[in-house]
C-alpha cells in the first residue's frame, strides 16, 4: 500500500481527507497521563512500527511516553469531528498534507505559535524556502514541514540518446520526443486521463503550473479560462491523443506500460524509485530486457523534476509537502518532540520510505547539507533493500532532493488552499479533460467547462 499522490476528495472539503483508524472500535484520543499522542497518516503497519520506534528514542531521554496511532485518510474526518467534540484530540498529527493542514487552520484547531517556535528553534534558513511558504498563511506558520514527495517526468535515456533528443524539460522538448519516439510498439508518453482520479488532477496541474496556468489570481478570481490554461488543455490533449495509449489511464496502468518497456516517458511520483529498481515484489519491471537485468529500467531512466511551458516564467513542479501539525492544547512537550524528530531523529524518519520522503529540512546551521546528503545514502525498498546511491546516479538523486525548491500548488500562494482542494476533490479539470478527449471538444470549451464548475464550487463555499 502506498501514499500515492494524495489529493483530498470534495466529500472531505468540510474537513479534508482525514479519518482515524485504531484497529479497534475506539476512536484515537489524547491521554491525560502526560503521554503525547501522535496521529500519523503514514498508516502502513511496518511504517507505524518504525515511527513508534523512532519516537521511543526521544521518550528514553525525555521521560515522556509517546503513543503513535495510525490514521486512515478516508475515515479521519468523522473521527476528528467526534474527537474534537469530546475533547480527545491528539497532541500532534504527523505526515499531514497541505490540504488538511489548511482545513485544520480554518477550523481553528492549530497551535500556529508552537509551529513557528519549532521552526525558529531549528532555524528557518535550514528549511526549503518553498516548503515554508507552502505551509504558511501570510506570515503565520501553520505547521512544521517534514518531508515531501515529488511529481516527476520519467524518461528512457537510452531511447532519447539513440534518437539524439534533448531531455524533456520543456513543452517543446516533450512534444518533440513524444512524436519522435511514438511507434507501433512504444508510446511516446503515458499520463493520467481517468476522469474521477486525483492522479489526473495532479498530473495536469504539473503541466499547468509549468505553463503559468493558475486556478486563481491574486484577487481570488477563477482563471481556468485564461490563455495559459487553454494552451495547457490543448498541449495535454494533443499529447494523449497523438502519442499515448488508448483508454483511461491511471497510476497503475501508466506504471505497467512504462515497466513493460512500452512507453518512452511517464509522469509519476518519486514513490516509483524503489519499484523502478525492482525492490518491490508486487510491482516489478517487466520489460524484455528486465528478465535478464532487473535493474535495466533504473539504469536507463532519467527524471525531470521541473518543466517549463511557453507561457510560463520559470520551471515549476507539483509536489506534496507533509507536516508535523501541532494542535491547540497539546502537551507542552510536543514542541520538543517535533523539534527532536526534525533534528536528531530526522534521518531515521526519512529512512522509513526515502523514495517518498524527500527532506525539506536540508541541514543544520553547522552543516547546511547534512540531511539532503544523508538522504541520498538511505536504503529504499520493501522486499529487497538497496542504497539509493547504489541504484541511481548523482544527477537523478540531486534532481529529486532539490525538487521541493520548485514545488508549487494551485491556490496556496494566493491563500485559496481550501478552494483548490474543493476543485480538485470534485475532479473539475479531469472531467473537463475527459470531455475533450472523448468528444473532441476544443480546448476553449474544456477550459470554459472547468471555469464554470470551479466558479460554482467557489459560490457554494461562500467566497
Amino acid at each position: 500500500m502506498r501514499k500515492l499522490l494524495p489529493v483530498t476528495a470534495l466529500a472531505a472539503v468540510a474537513a479534508l481527507s482525514l479519518a482515524g483508524c485504531t484497529g479497534g472500535s475506539d476512536s484515537p484520543s489524547a491521554t491525560d497521563d502526560g503521554t503525547i499522542t501522535v496521529w500519523t497518516t503514514e498508516d502502513v503497519a511496518d511504517r507505524v512500527d518504525a515511527q513508534q520506534a523512532i519516537l521511543d528514542e526521544w521518550s528514553k531521554t525525555s521521560g515522556v511516553d509517546v503513543k503513535v496511532v495510525a490514521v486512515s485518510q478516508d475515515q479521519l474526518t468523522t473521527v476528528l469531528t467526534s474527537s474534537a467534540a469530546s475533547g480527545d484530540l491528539p497532541d500532534v498529527i504527523a505526515a499531514l498534507n497541505l490540504n488538511s493542514v489548511n482545513q485544520l487552520y480554518t477550523d481553528d484547531l492549530l497551535d500556529t505559535d508552537a509551529a513557528a517556535e519549532v521552526v525558529d528553534a531549528l532555524g528557518a534558513d535550514t528549511f526549503s524556502e518553498r516548503a515554508l511558504s507552502l505551509t504558511k498563511d501570510g506570515d503565520t506558520q501553520l505547521s512544521v514541514p517534514s518531508d515531501a514527495w515529488a511529481q516527476l517526468l520519467f524518461y528512457r535515456t537510452d531511447l532519447f540518446e539513440s534518437a539524439g533528443l534533448e531531455p524533456p524539460t520543456t513543452y517543446d522538448a516533450i512534444r518533440k520526443a513524444a512524436e519522435t519516439l511514438n511507434t507501433d510498439g512504444v508510446a511516446g508518453i503515458v499520463a493520467a486521463t481517468a476522469p474521477n482520479d486525483s492522479f489526473t488532477q495532479q498530473t495536469f496541474e504539473e503541466f499547468a503550473l509549468a505553463n503559468g496556468c493558475e486556478l486563481v489570481n491574486n484577487d481570488g478570481d477563477i482563471t481556468l479560462d485564461s490563455p495559459e490554461c487553454i494552451n495547457t488543455f490543448q498541449f495535454y490533449a494533443d499529447m494523449i491523443t497523438d502519442t499515448s495509449v488508448a483508454g483511461n489511464q491511471d497510476a497503475d496502468t501508466t506504471r505497467a506500460t512504462y515497466f513493460a518497456g512500452d512507453a518512452a516517458m511517464m509522469v509519476w511520483s518519486s514513490f516509483l524509485l524503489d519499484e523502478l529498481a525492482g525492490l518491490r515484489a508486487d510491482a516489478l519491471p517487466t520489460c524484455e530486457q528486465c528478465a535478464d537485468d532487473p535493474g535495466f529500467l533504473a539504469a536507463n531512466t532519467g527524471v525531470v523534476s521541473a518543466i517549463e511551458g511557453p507561457d510560463g516564467s520559470e520551471p515549476q513542479s507539483f509536489g506534496e509537502i507533509v507536516s508535523w501539525t501541532i494542535l491547540r492544547d497539546a502537551n507542552p512537550k510536543t514542541k520538543d518532540l517535533v523539534e527532536w524528530a526534525m533534528d536528531q531523529g530526522y534521518e531515521d524518519w526519512l529512512g522509513i520510505a526515502p523514495e517518498g520522503k524527500v527532506p525539506v529540512r536540508l541541514g543544520t546551521a553547522d552543516d547546511p547539507e547534512k540531511f539532503s546528503t544523508a538522504w541520498q545514502s538511505l536504503e529504499a525498498g520493501v522486499d529487497t533493500k538497496a542504497l539509493l546511491s547504489d541504484v541511481y546516479p548523482p544527477e537523478i538523486l540531486d534532481a529529486v532532493v532539490n525538487s521541493p525548491s520548485t514545488f508549487s500548488r494551485w491556490g496556496f500562494p494566493q491563500g485559496q488552499g481550501q478552494l483548490a482542494s474543493a476543485v480538485a476533490g470534485q475532479f473539475v479539470v479531469p472531467q473537463a479533460l475527459a470531455t475533450m478527449l472523448d468528444s473532441g471538444t476544443s480546448a476553449e470549451d474544456a477550459a470554459k467547462q472547468a471555469q464554470e464548475q470551479a466558479n460554482g464550487i467557489k459560490e457554494d463555499l461562500g467566497y
